[in-house]
């Protein structure tokens, strides 16, 4: 298998420990182990200036923030546009949300609404607007799942972020991960590769149940992937170690 050559990143959640003990060091070990960028899920006490030197200074992009929803809304979203300017991002994503606006089909209807205006908004600052998901998205509501709720309504301007770890522990199935993509063709602008077992919450990529050939073949052709963001949330060994041998293993699925 040789996987076209996407951009990988790493999702900072996974090192956050590291990275709050000594930024600059560890953002040079993930860059040193041939990630091509990170996605923020915080700023460690870092203005948007700080972070874009740091990322410039040692070759990294930034490939995506995790935002809440409250950031891009009102007068908060011309801040959160300035920050994302000075970074370089383009890639804003919600990473889930208040009960209040996922609690009801209606809810998830308005939320989708609300998305489609946000998504508007910066279509002019060259950014976007996406949505990650964890496991509520995949529980029926009314007989009817709250991602194809919320995907069926959104323009697609509005990116679809999955998660395929966080998919499968809800009970998607791998060929159900497939489905997906093919469901919302072209709205996989950035995708979490997070692996999935069911005898073991620490297994790597490539260690579990992910159809990942079929899955990249997928990004790759028709999802409009461009970037794989590498997610490890249960560990086995330090992040930063897992963090290297999700790469390794990438690695070996390029060559």
């Amino acid at each position: 298998m040789k996987l076209a050559k996407i951009p990988i990143a790493l999702q900072l959640y996974s090192i956050r420990e590291d990275c709050e003990r000594d930024l600059l060091a560890t953002l040079e070990s993930v860059a040193d182990m041939g990630y091509d960028g990170v996605e923020f899920a915080g700023y460690y006490g870092r203005s948007a200036n700080e972070l874009r030197d740091i990322l410039e200074s040692i070759g990294l992009k930034a490939c995506g923030i995790h935002v809440n929803i409250e950031s891009l809304l009102g007068g908060e979203l011309e801040r959160t546009i300035e920050f994302n300017h000075i970074l370089g991002n383009r890639f804003l994503v919600v990473p889930g949300l208040p009960e209040e606006r996922r609690k009801s089909k209606a809810a998830w209807l308005e939320t989708a609404r609300l998305m489609n205006e946000i998504a508007e908004k910066l279509e002019p600052e060259g950014m976007r607007v996406g949505y990650h998901n964890h496991t509520i998205e995949f529980q029926p509501i009314n007989g009817k799942l709250p991602w194809d709720i919320f995907f069926g309504t959104t323009v697609s301007d509005v990116m679809m972020q999955l998660d395929t770890g966080n998919a499968m522990r809800s009970g998607v199935s791998s060929e159900g991960i497939l489905e997906i993509l093919k469901r919302y063709p072209g709205r996989a602008t950035t995708v979490h590769l997070k692996e999935f077992a069911a005898t073991n919450e620490q297994a790597l990529i490539g260690e579990g149940q992910m159809k990942w050939r079929e899955f990249f073949s997928l990004c790759e052709t028709l999802g409009g992937t461009e970037w794989y963001i590498v997610e490890q949330e249960n560990y086995a060994f330090p992040p930063l170690e897992c963090a290297r041998r999700c790469m390794i293993n990438l690695g070996k699925m390029r060559r």
